[in-house]
């Protein structure tokens, strides 16, 4: 008779070919096992204690966080595995994007880092350059995150 680990195990989780892949953008220097919490300083608008904290399932969002994230270190993306529920991030979706096509979510529990995407390509200088001017403005204007 095969021995199946699977059935041994039943309610532990395991990676698979085809379980999703988060990535977490930041300027933070984490390590492999580390946990990303909620509680921090946020990485944006006007740093105040952040309620959650944020992943991505695509590498483009992931690279404009590390891009727009504050403070001076280098801009990195890690791999990241949710510790609890995620939902989507009401910033990014609803009205403003119907179906959440950037893939984006939050979450008030941890995120443990699996790994850091070390070969990327960020946006060129003049596009983050328009994307900070822009988000300035809307900050004139009053129009703040709804994550707040």
């Amino acid at each position: 008779m095969e021995n199946n680990k699977a059935d041994e195990y039943p309610d532990e989780q395991r990676a698979t070919p085809f379980a999703q892949t988060y990535f977490h953008g930041t300027k933070a220097d984490l390590k492999v096992g580390s946990l990303i919490e909620a509680g921090f300083n946020s990485n944006y608008g006007e740093k105040k204690k952040a309620k959650y904290i944020f992943l991505t399932a695509t590498l483009d969002a992931a690279i404009w966080g590390a891009e727009l994230a504050f403070g001076e270190g280098r801009e990195r993306i890690y791999l990241v595995e949710p510790t609890g529920a995620i939902e989507d991030d009401p910033d990014l979706t609803d009205k403003k994007f119907p179906g959440n096509p950037t893939k984006s979510y939050r979450s008030t529990h941890p995120f443990r880092v699996v790994g850091e995407v070390t070969n990327w390509q960020g946006h060129p200088a003049e596009q983050v350059k328009a994307m900070k001017e822009n988000l300035e403005k809307l900050k004139e204007q009053g129009i703040n995150s709804l994550n707040d």
